[in-house]
């Protein structure tokens, strides 16, 4: 199984990135929470926590920034009826600390406010995965804090700044592939659209619009 990649970001497209690891390209899906660090400049190194996923019909890459993010991740995964796509909604539109805190407070609403994510699937949820929770906690699996893999604070992967909209440089552009990644979050057209124009401005990067997008959906 690969466990990490290292090599250099060639092409982020939430929720896709690209990396050239020796020659070898991976396409990589991750949760918006890691593209949010991913920040940098074009020729820098990358390292990614990863996860393959491999069914009959599919096998996908996931990557995550930290190990808290991968850890929920592949515990979300063995919940019944909580595949991957749902997985890395939660993630993207929830930091760990919040996910866990709405579970344990039994916070269904919040928990419906995940794109797919009704009211009897939160329920459920919230059951089943609470319990699971509690030893990862004890055991600081979901502690960002002491991750030692944490893009912010890895050595030279602390590199200058890029936006993540790169050479987007028209607005229209910009907007279009927000809505595309919250499409490919799970949220419906006409509610991606939305999302979007509610808090769109101009000049926003692509990172800012899909943020403030994903925190109007927990504010609301």
């Amino acid at each position: 199984m690969i466990g990490f990649l290292r090599g250099t970001l060639v092409k982020k497209q939430p929720p896709l990135l690209w990396l050239d690891v020796q020659g070898v390209g991976y396409e990589v899906e991750a949760p918006m929470s890691t593209f949010y660090q991913l920040n940098q400049a074009a020729d820098d190194p990358v390292m990614l926590l990863t996860h393959m996923h491999v069914r009959e019909d599919v096998m996908q890459l996931f990557g995550f920034a930290t190990e808290a993010e991968r850890t929920l991740f592949k515990t979300l995964i063995k919940v019944n009826g909580i595949g991957a796509k749902m997985a890395l909604a939660i993630l993207s539109t929830m930091s760990v600390q919040e996910f866990c805190q709405s579970v344990e407070q039994a916070n269904v609403t919040a928990l419906t406010r995940i794109p797919g994510v009704g009211k009897k699937t939160a329920e459920r949820l919230q059951i089943e995965i609470r319990d699971r929770l509690k030893p990862l906690f004890e055991a600081g699996l979901l502690n960002d804090s002491s991750d030692g893999f944490n893009l912010q604070h890895s050595g030279d992967l602390a590199s200058p700044v890029e936006n993540i909209s790169g050479s987007l440089q028209n607005n229209v552009m910009v907007s279009s592939k927000a809505v595309e990644a919250l499409l490919a979050l799970g949220y419906k057209a006409a509610q991606a659209e939305k999302m979007v124009k509610s808090v769109y401005q101009q000049e926003m990067s692509l990172e800012e619009v899909i943020k403030a997008a994903l925190q109007g959906v927990k504010l609301a």
